[in-house]
């Protein structure tokens, strides 16, 4: 009725009333809008639906949940490799060290078997790089891998100065001055180590290492890394397609 009550009054005036067929018309255009409101809204639905089961294959795809005990416990292995690569900067300490410590004795027979296996950095270097792009691994393990390669590359720059230094200078860096610095490097080492362990073991990603922990966050895939059909899109490649959108949005604006 408020269709034709062209007065606004609330009651049709004798002037108001319409033909059969107009009024008939007037129904089905009616009709006709409920209908096409109700097919928007069902598919408005039906693609609420399908993004939500994207999102939980993205998900389950991506094991960025809780660690378990487990996981915690694993994260954990990854830093054995700077740990046994950081050894050569310890070599003071450890001399000093009193011979009955359990945790030296440990620690030597690591390094033992470590060194004992041909091209053990090269090895662990890759293994951590491949097993960090398993994306069923949880995140904590994922991380920690990728840290613990981020913090080995960390510990070439020192030597790499040394030699500059050395070879600068037309001389051999003195011992003293030698020891101080490699202790230093070694502590340094040691208290990170001892960060990322604390942090893992309590379920925390140990995300705080300046410029290292936000080189590893940048390279670790999120939901949004993957398409629609859960194909892995590098980080630089979405960008570059973000930006082509971006330029495309800005051609077909308004001139």
């Amino acid at each position: 009725m408020e269709v034709f009550d062209t007065s606004g009054d609330g009651a049709l005036q004798p002037d108001e009333f319409v033909t059969i067929d107009r009024f008939r018309n007037q129904l089905d255009a009616l009709t006709r809008e409920e209908k096409r409101l109700a097919l928007e809204a069902a598919e408005e639905a039906k693609k609420e639906k399908a993004e939500a089961e994207i999102l939980e294959a993205k998900m389950t795809l991506l094991n960025d949940g809780p660690p378990t005990a487990q996981d915690k416990a694993v994260s954990l292995l990854p830093y054995l490799f700077p740990l046994m690569d950081g050894l050569a900067y310890g070599r003071f300490l450890l001399q000093n060290a009193d011979a009955a410590n359990p945790i030296v004795d440990v620690i030597a027979i690591l390094y033992t078997i470590y060194r004992s296996i041909p091209f053990s950095g090269f090895v662990a270097f890759f293994a951590l790089n491949i097993l960090s792009s398993v994306t069923g691994i949880n995140r904590l393990v994922r991380y920690n891998m990728q840290q613990a390669i981020f913090i080995d590359i960390a510990l070439f720059f020192p030597g790499l100065i040394g030699g500059v230094i050395g070879a600068i200078g037309g001389s051999n860096i003195p011992t003293g001055v030698s020891e101080i610095g490699t202790d230093a490097i070694f502590v340094t080492l040691l208290a990170v180590l001892g960060y990322c362990t604390v942090s893992s073991i309590l379920g925390i990603t140990p995300d705080k290492l300046p410029l290292i922990s936000q080189a590893v966050t940048d390279r670790m895939p999120t939901i949004d890394s993957f398409d629609d059909e859960l194909r892995y899109i590098p980080r630089q490649m979405r960008e570059e397609e973000e930006e082509k959108d971006k330029e495309k949005d800005k051609k077909d604006g308004p001139k």
